[in-house]
């Protein structure tokens, strides 16, 4: 300290920032030493200008970027300073939707990533009776011809969404109109339904849920599904449930997740009823 002035050895100490910081503020014009000596170049900031650092430090805290911060720092009016506030909450309010988005996804991924470690450790592929929570999902009709891949990543049904500017999460829900002709390689058509993120029209989403299911898990490649049909049609018969001809398949894992088909789980549901 020299006089009332600090060194930024001094500065780095008492205010915690670096030397490499108060260059970088200098540079910006935005925190610059009161007096540079022409002899070694070494800085000297008053106590007055160390008070800045809390300030910079706290718009930084607050999502402003440096050279934002600049006309603040130098002093401006109210008026200028209440519009660059108003701009900078809408921008965070923007950032935080978009994060609330990522993490969604991730969580609703990530939660079906458990359900089928847990199906595929304890060999979860018993018949049980649930109930299914009524909900809407967005949804697209479409033709279908078994090929799987192509059904379930679907890139009509994401440019769909796009267009919509909609996003969706969890799990890809496909009904089928008939079990019967699903089972028996007859099927061609399907409606393909998700959750979205955001809110969407109505008439974009369809009703899902309110209802009894006989479900069963199905472990591995779909090519081999017909096989948990069947042994739900069994089991309906002996316990006296009547299956409805819409089926449903839940794709808790699939190509989405990884590229070994005999780590894929599969909820097949048939509407039921006594």
């Amino acid at each position: 300290m020299t006089g009332d002035l600090y060194s930024i050895g001094k500065v780095e100490e008492i205010c915690k920032i670096t030397k490499k910081a108060l260059r970088y503020y200098d540079r910006m014009n935005i925190l610059s030493p009161d007096k540079v000596c022409n002899e070694n170049g070494y800085r000297y900031y008053s106590k007055k200008n160390l008070l800045s650092v809390p300030v910079i430090r706290y718009y930084k805290q607050s999502g402003f970027k440096l050279e934002e911060m600049k006309a603040f720092l130098e002093g401006t009016t109210y008026d200028f300073v209440d519009k660059s506030f108003r701009k900078k909450i809408d921008e965070l309010e923007e950032l935080d939707r978009e994060i609330n988005l990522k993490i969604r996804s991730v969580k609703d991924w990530r939660d079906l990533i458990v359900e089928a470690q847990m199906v595929l450790e304890n060999n979860v592929c018993d018949v049980a009776i649930k109930y299914i929570d009524n909900r809407r999902l967005i949804f697209l009709n479409q033709d279908f011809q078994y090929d799987y891949m192509d059904s379930i990543i679907n890139i009509e049904f994401n440019n769909y969404i796009d267009n919509i500017n909609n996003a969706i999460t969890g799990p890809v829900i496909i009904n089928f109109p008939s079990y019967k002709d699903k089972m028996n390689g007859k099927c061609n058509k399907m409606k393909i339904m998700q959750q979205t993120v955001l809110k969407c029209k109505e008439e974009e989403t369809i009703e899902y849920g309110g209802w009894m299911a006989a479900s069963c898990y199905h472990i591995g490649a779909h090519d081999s599904v017909d096989k948990t049909y069947k042994k739900i049609e069994d089991w309906t018969r002996q316990h006296g449930y009547i299956c409805s001809e819409e089926c449903y398949e839940r794709y808790v894992t699939d190509y989405w997740t990884t590229k070994n088909t005999d780590r894929f789980v599969t909820e097949v549901m048939i509407k039921i009823k006594r």
